[in-house]
């Protein structure tokens, strides 16, 4: 029967760092570090006969999983945080990282992430691109209305960012153009957040329906206080958990 290798691969944006761990006891070592280029290391992989690899959760995605996995390799997900690390050890080095995840994945002693579909990946993107709108709008809000404050001026209002807090911010006058300049600025930042988390909502509910997971957001949506947002977001970051 054919040997098992185990591969850790320590994946940056520019780079690739291969170890492997014979089946069996012994040290794992560094085989090479290589271009992240999916051809090179397939051809990298092939060389060594049966193998598993695995390689972190990161901001590189799951491109690389999907690659390998598609040519018939043996390939998983590892959640980063959940990689076994001895007491004390600080130094944290690419050569070190591929040869400990080669290591742990002989031993079994990694937590696998899953992952997501193509389509469940694209409305998480989506989701997430109206959260960071989201979080850009408040904070221009802030700043407009820490200006506003420095000034003197409050709403008299009660509630904040309506169309009548609105016109009321239309209509301040300062005697200063400076202040003109920075007035208009800050609105005109939020005002264009605002309609850009407008467009991505308006997107997340036109594209949801043809998900394979609108019947759970449907579902999520039955439950009080939970809004077709708030839906996508559960269905879209935790449903991998459960998976559904």
């Amino acid at each position: 029967m054919e040997n098992v290798r185990f591969v850790g691969l320590d994946v940056h944006a520019d780079s690739i760092v291969v170890a492997v761990a014979e089946q069996g006891r012994g040290d794992a070592s560094v085989l090479a570090t290589i271009p992240n280029d999916t051809r090179k290391l397939l051809k990298r992989l092939r060389r060594l006969g049966r193998i598993k690899c695995c390689y972190e959760a990161g901001p590189t995605g799951y491109g690389l999983h999907r690659a390998l996995t598609a040519e018939g390799i043996d390939c998983i997900v590892v959640a980063p945080s959940l990689v076994p690390r001895k007491g004390g050890e600080r130094v944290k080095t690419d050569r070190r990282d591929a040869l400990r995840l080669a290591r742990f994945l002989r031993s079994g002693d990694l937590t696998v992430v899953h992952v997501p579909d193509a389509a469940t990946e694209a409305i998480r993107d989506l989701e997430r691109a109206r959260d960071d709108a989201k979080r850009a709008e408040r904070v221009a809000r802030q700043q407009l209305g820490k200006f506003l404050l420095r000034h003197g001026r409050r709403f008299p209002g009660r509630t904040t960012w309506t169309k009548n807090h609105l016109r009321w911010i239309h209509a301040q006058t300062f005697e200063h153009p400076a202040h003109h300049v920075v007035l208009h600025d800050y609105l005109k930042t939020v005002e264009d957040l605002t309609a850009r988390v407008k467009h991505l909502t308006d997107r997340i509910e036109e594209l949801v329906d043809g998900w394979h997971l609108a019947p759970l957001v449907k579902a999520l949506q039955a439950m009080r206080g939970i809004s077709l947002i708030s839906a996508v977001t559960l269905a879209a970051e935790v449903c991998d958990f459960a998976r559904v």
